[in-house]
């Protein structure tokens, strides 16, 4: 993207987006800004990476900078990594914002706020349909964002659970590093496993190549890609962790098998292996020990039933920020998905109507038989001051809730027992709902 954003923001303050000569002062502001904080020199490095070109559609221009004319330098800066989601099938673009920094000394100046204005009118001009960030608790909400979708969700499996086989004993099957013969292998496996999800990103070979051989040494961004075969040498799996400790654990961030291999024969080899990758990590990262095995991979993985048999101890939920600025414009995107989930339901052949507000604004679909044959955009009604007060829509959902139940993160009923100002209006809009958006999991393994 050439540089077309500058904005003067007052004080000796300039807004503008990166170029390529930005990359030495980038890397060095990030390092500084996160001190004291162990991941530090990472942050240098990633910023590099993105910097250098090397990631598949990004350039240094989608980064922004807030940069201070009376010094030369960087005061704050975050960037939008696109890439494409799954959603129930359908392909999404999707912008990612991350690297949110501000130096201390230029912080509640408002300067994220307008780096966010710009980075979403950005996204728009792309035609990506959502922006995410793996950000803080609370402080994106601001920004038009809801925690909406599963992330960073998994299990701790105790190693000790999984006693190293006597030397006369041989594993069904062995992992190695994966290598650039093994890209289209990757590829067709992710794919097919993430049919599972309801969300899910898109990795093309490209994608892989880069996390196979496109990202820096001493990042905790840097990750070991591994095939699992079998005593023929088939190649019968992959496995993508972090090449390092995270939290003092080995994290496991994909774990797949092609279809028929066995989870229960397989699993536990692969956790003595993530075993002895720990205790190599343990001597670089100056720790004495570790007990347990990461493994996000969401709320549910065929894995985790041979984990159930070992005592798992489930990980904090944490949650994916969701933009989504135009819904309407999103649910036309997603009819496939829609009038397929209609069909498999128990309103299937519906006709009528579906009104759901918003507070300030909803959405009105139209179906005939079974097909949705209209979305539209309603703004906030004369009567009653908002949707709820009207009495003029089929469900209510304050805010961003509904955002909620469009990602399957959680069911109709469990918002309306949650948050008491939800409101489904009759049985019949409940059950067209659970048909239209019931909860599934999701596994986003997002490009950064």
């Amino acid at each position: 993207m050439t540089e077309k954003l500058r904005r003067d923001l007052g004080d000796g303050l300039t807004l503008r987006q990166a170029t390529a000569e930005d990359a030495d002062a980038a890397a060095e502001f990030q390092a500084q800004v996160h001190l004291p904080h162990t991941f530090a020199e990472s942050f240098r490095i990633w910023t590099r990476d993105l910097m250098s070109g090397a990631l598949p559609g990004f350039q240094p221009g989608d980064f922004t900078l807030v940069e201070d004319t009376r010094s030369g330098a960087i005061v704050s800066m975050l960037n939008l990594i696109p890439q494409t989601w799954s959603y129930g099938g359908m392909e999404i673009g999707v912008g990612r914002i991350e690297l949110v920094s501000t130096h201390p000394d230029y912080r509640r100046r408002g300067l994220v706020r307008v780096q966010m204005d710009a980075v979403h009118e950005m996204s728009a001009k792309r035609g990506e349909k959502m922006q995410v960030i793996s950000g803080i608790p609370w402080f994106y909400r601001q920004f038009g964002y809801e925690m909406a979708l599963e992330f960073g969700v998994g299990y701790s499996c105790p190693v000790s659970n999984w006693p190293a086989l006597d030397d006369a004993v041989r594993e069904p099957c062995t992992v190695r590093p994966a290598a650039e013969g093994d890209l289209p292998f990757l590829a067709c496996l992710y794919d097919a496993a993430m049919g599972r999800y309801l969300v899910s990103c898109v990795r093309d070979e490209r994608l892989w190549r880069y996390e196979l051989n496109g990202r820096s040494e001493n990042t905790y961004s840097e990750l070991e890609i591994c095939v699992v075969e079998a005593a023929t040498g088939e190649p019968v799996g992959l496995i993508v962790h972090i090449r390092g400790l995270w939290d003092g654990e080995p994290w496991v961030l994909l774990y797949e098998l092609k279809e028929g291999v066995s989870w229960r024969e397989v699993t536990p080899g692969v956790v003595r292996y993530l075993r002895r990758m720990g205790k190599a990590y343990i001597a670089r990262q100056t720790r004495r020990a570790f007990r347990n095995v990461a493994f996000e991979l969401g709320t549910e993985h065929p894995a985790y039933e041979v984990m159930n048999d070992r005592s798992p101890r489930m990980k904090r939920i944490r949650a994916w920020y969701v933009r989504v600025p135009d819904i309407a414009g999103f649910l036309r995107h997603v009819t496939p998905v829609l009038e397929r989930r209609v069909a498999d339901s128990a309103v299937a052949g519906y006709g009528g109507r579906l009104t759901i507000g918003f507070v300030d604004s909803g959405v009105d679909l139209l179906f005939d038989n079974g097909h949705v044959a209209a979305v539209k955009r309603l703004a906030k009604p004369r009567k009653g001051g908002n949707w709820l007060n009207s009495g003029a829509c089929d469900a209510f959902f304050p805010g961003l809730v509904f955002l909620q139940l469009l990602f399957g993160f959680r069911a109709a009923d469990e918002l309306r027992y949650a948050i008491p100002d939800c409101d489904i209006g009759s049985p019949e809009t409940r059950s067209l709902l659970n048909a239209l958006f019931p909860k599934q999991p999701s596994h986003v393994w997002g490009v950064w």
